[in-house]
C-alpha cells in the first residue's frame, strides 16, 4: 500500500480513512487516480479533489459510504452505478437485520478493498460479472440456522466467489485456524486465495501458459475432490514443506497455484508498502554494507521478479523480528524453498503477461 497525505494538510492518512484528522476535510478512495484524496463540496452530491490531475472532475460518494458507512470509495459522477469499482462486485450481502452482521460486512468489504487496491495496480482485469460473464462477483453469506441443512462453504465457482460471514469473527477465525492447525487465517488471505482461483481461469486455463503450469504445479485433471477428500482424511503429503508455499497447497494444483497467488500478492502488497515508507535494507549476506532500497512491484513497469525476491527475504526476516520485539507471531510464519520461488516467479510472469490486456 501507497502513503497517502492529505491534499490540504499534507497530514498522514490511511487507506481506511474517511477524514483527515489534521484539518477535517472528507477522504475518500478515488480508484481513478488511485489515492486516498481529500474532497470539497460541489454542489448537491458532487465533489471535488484539489489534485491538479483530477482535473476538476466531479465526483459521488458510493453508495455505501452513505447511510451505511461500509466504503471509504468515490465514484466518477459520469459513472452510471452508484456504487464504486470495490463495492458493485459484492452482489449478495448479511441480513443487516441481524445482529453482529453489518460489522462482519464492514469488516468484509475492508478486506475486499484491499484485494481490489491490488489488482487494479497490477492492471489485472477487475470487471462485475453482471457486465461480463467472465467477470468477477462476491456473495457473502451466513449459516442458516437449521444444523441439518449444510453450512456455508467459502470458496469460488465461476467467477463467484462466496465468504461465510463467520470468517469476520476473530474468535470463530482462530478457532478454525487451530483446528486445521493452519499458521495463517485471515480474511484478506482467503480473499486472495479465492482471486487466486478465478484468475487462473481467466490467465492460465486454455492458454499458452498451460504447459508451464503443469510442469512447475502438476497436472490439474487429477480429480479435484478425490483430491481434497484425501488431503482432508491423511493429512497434507509429507514432503509439503520441500516443495510448497503451504500445508494446503499440497493438495491439488489448483490449491497450489491459490496459495502460491495469495503469497505473491502478500509479498506485492508488502513490498509496496515498505518501498513507499523509505525503507532501506542490507541483504542477508555476510560482510555486505549495501543499504538498498526496495523496489515497487506495483509501479508503472513491472520490476524483476529477482530483485522482488531479494528483497522479500530480508523484508520478512524484519517484519518477523519486529513481531515478536512485541511478543505476537511471526507476520509471515512461511518458508519458500527454491521450488516454492520458482512457483512464484511463474505467478509473476503470468501477472506481468496479463497486466493492461
Amino acid at each position: 500500500m501507497k502513503v497517502f497525505r492529505c491534499d490540504h494538510c499534507r497530514q498522514l492518512v490511511f487507506f481506511e480513512n474517511v477524514h483527515c484528522v489534521g484539518c477535517g476535510h472528507t477522504l475518500a478512495f478515488l480508484p481513478d487516480l488511485m489515492v486516498v484524496g481529500s474532497l470539497e463540496p460541489a454542489g448537491g452530491d458532487l465533489w471535488t479533489n484539489p489534485l491538479p490531475r483530477a482535473g476538476g472532475r466531479p465526483y459521488r460518494l458510493c453508495a455505501n459510504y452513505t447511510p451505511r458507512n461500509v466504503c471509504n470509495w468515490a465514484v466518477p459522477a459520469d459513472d452510471p452505478n452508484a456504487f464504486c469499482r470495490s463495492c458493485r462486485l459484492t452482489t449478495v450481502i448479511p441480513d443487516l437485520s441481524r445482529d453482529g452482521n453489518k460489522a462482519a460486512w464492514f469488516k468484509l468489504e475492508v478486506a475486499k478493498r484491499r484485494l481490489v487496491y491490488t489488482l487494479l495496480a497490477l492492471k489485472l482485469p477487475v470487471v462485475c460479472k453482471s457486465r461480463d460473464p467472465a467477470g468477477l462477483a462476491f456473495e457473502f453469506l451466513a449459516d442458516p440456522d437449521d444444523p441439518a441443512v449444510p453450512r456455508v462453504l467459502t470458496g469460488h465457482a465461476d467467477g463467484v466467489i462466496t465468504l461465510n460471514i463467520a470468517e469476520a469473527d476473530d474468535a470463530t477465525r482462530e478457532a478454525v485456524r487451530n483446528q486445521f492447525h493452519e499458521p495463517y487465517r485471515t480474511l484478506l488471505g482467503h480473499f486472495r486465495h479465492e482471486s487466486g482461483h478465478y484468475y487462473w481461469d481467466r490467465l492460465v486455463r486454455g492458454s499458452a501458459r498451460i504447459g508451464g503450469f503443469r510442469a512447475l504445479f502438476g497436472d490439474e485433471r487429477v480429480d479435484y475432490a478425490e483430491a481434497l477428500k484425501a488431503h482432508h482424511e491423511a493429512g497434507p503429503r509429507a514432503d509439503w514443506p520441500d516443495r510448497f508455499v503451504s500445508a494446503y497447497a499440497s493438495s491439488h494444483p489448483w490449491e497450489d497455484w491459490a496459495e502460491t497467488w495469495a503469497h505473491y500478492l502478500h509479498l506485492v502488497d508488502a513490498l509496496e508498502t515498505a518501498a513507499a515508507c523509505g525503507v532501506r535494507l542490507r541483504p542477508l549476506r555476510p560482510g555486505d554494507p549495501t543499504l538498498r532500497a526496495i523496489p515497487d512491484p506495483l509501479g508503472d513497469e513491472p520490476e524483476p521478479f529477482a530483485d522482488l525476491i531479494e528483497s522479500w527475504f530480508p523484508l520478512t526476516y524484519l517484519l518477523n523480528n519486529l513481531n515478536r520485539g512485541l511478543g505476537l507471531p511471526d507476520g509471515y510464519p512461511f518458508v519458500l524453498t527454491p521450488p516454492a520461488v520458482e512457483k512464484l516467479r511463474f505467478v509473476h510472469e503470468t501477472v506481468n503477461a496479463a497486466r493492461g490486456r
